[in-house]
């Protein structure tokens, strides 16, 4: 008789555990101008270097500061709750206030280390 073959295990199945994502925040809100006002006066009297510098912070191209990609992909890249539409519609009537809540939460984020 021929006796089948048996698999022998000698190491214990390795299990990972998958660290959820938590869900993050802004850190300031939309209007939320006055918890820094350097960059509210930026952003109002000229918004094209604000645009320049966010885009920097996220090292794309300059013009692509205030838009609605740039928005969202930070928003999805520190998982905070929103959709492209929101997005949109922050960008298309508050770009000011839109960009300059992305320059805050840039500006808090880098100071705890977790830009």
């Amino acid at each position: 008789l021929e006796m089948a073959s048996q698999t022998v295990i000698t190491v214990p199945p390795q299990f990972s555990v998958i660290q959820q994502q938590q869900r993050g925040e802004w850190q300031t809100g939309l209007m939320d101008c006055c918890s820094d006002c350097g960059v509210c006066l930026c952003g109002m009297f000229c918004l094209p270097c604000l645009n320049c510098q966010v885009a920097g912070d996220m090292n794309e191209c300059c013009l692509c500061g205030s838009s609605v990609a740039m928005r969202t992909l930070y928003r999805t890249r520190y998982n905070i709750p929103g959709s492209i539409l929101g997005d949109f519609c922050s960008i298309m009537w508050c770009s000011p206030c839109s960009l300059c809540q992305l320059k805050r939460d840039i500006n808090r984020r880098k100071e705890m280390g977790i830009f």
